[in-house]
């Protein structure tokens, strides 16, 4: 079957170029995150844990850009890895914090050299590194906002 010049091509697509690059690196994670015993999304949340410390979880799923049909499963399996632990508010019943166990912030120290390990590995300089994220985030909200409908 011939294909014509208006055909898009997939290796022409940004889109296949994220997903690609993306499983590239969660698959690269994978066997470091199992020697702390996370799965990728749990390390992203044990990340913003040891940045910030305590949070609620509304606010966490924000920064991570995850609902809480996602989030509350992730949390309840490091809760019950002993790596974190959820406690109502006493105020609003309905706001749920969430903070490092001493387990949890312990394992901070292992997970230290994970970026500069999956860095080395991505073939690309400190600046490049940092260029990259700069474009992503800038990508990222650029395609939010269109989403939303304040793009033009």
């Amino acid at each position: 079957m011939a294909v014509d010049a208006a055909t898009p091509r997939l290796d022409e697509q940004v889109c296949f170029a994220l997903h690609a690059a993306s499983r590239a690196v969660t698959a690269l994670y994978r066997p470091l995150l199992d020697d702390l015993g996370l799965t990728y999304p749990q390390y992203l949340v044990m990340l913003d844990l040891w940045e910030h410390g305590d949070r609620g979880v509304k606010e966490l799923g924000k920064a991570l850009s995850l609902d809480s049909g996602t989030l509350s499963p992730l949390l309840k399996r490091l809760e019950k890895a002993g790596l974190v632990r959820r406690e109502r508010r006493g105020d609003d019943e309905r706001s749920v914090r969430v903070t490092l166990t001493g387990d949890g912030d312990r394992l901070r120290d292992k997970a230290v050299p994970l970026p500069g390990l999956v860095g080395d590995a991505m073939g690309l300089d400190a600046a490049q590194l940092d260029e990259l994220r700069v474009t992503l985030n800038r990508l990222t909200d650029s395609v939010t906002r269109y989403r939303t409908g304040l793009g033009s």
